[in-house]
């Protein structure tokens, strides 16, 4: 049975990923793991392929747990994930966040924030 944490989590996802697809976007996949770690959401919008982190907290600080060390690790995970995926060196990319609210198990709020991860 997953833990209430993970539960909200995958509400968000859920959230996140029909958020996406409203606006356009294509989910091509969910979860996405390699031995590094995981990628929330990859979706493509145009030519471009975008890896979305999801956060999902009670209060609106989501933004704020996004770490240098995990930014890092999101641009690591994404070079993983083109190389697993054989896509060309040139093809464009890029690393969104997406931060919902949620109270009494409903999301009341979407920051979605485009290019929030750079590589530098």
């Amino acid at each position: 049975m997953p833990t209430p944490k993970r539960r909200l989590g995958e509400v968000g996802e859920q959230a996140a990923a029909a958020y996406l697809e409203r606006c356009g976007y294509t989910i091509i996949a969910r979860n996405w793991r390699c031995r590094d770690g995981e990628i929330d959401l990859v979706a493509r919008e145009g030519d471009q392929i975008v890896f979305v982190e999801v956060r999902t907290r009670h209060d609106q600080h989501a933004l704020e747990t996004i770490t240098l060390a995990k930014q890092q690790r999101l641009v690591a995970l994404a070079y993983h994930y083109l190389s697993a995926h054989d896509l060309p060196a040139t093809t464009r990319w890029r690393i969104d966040v997406i931060a919902l609210t949620a109270r009494g198990g409903r999301i009341v709020d979407y920051d979605h924030v485009i290019a929030a991860v750079g590589e530098d």
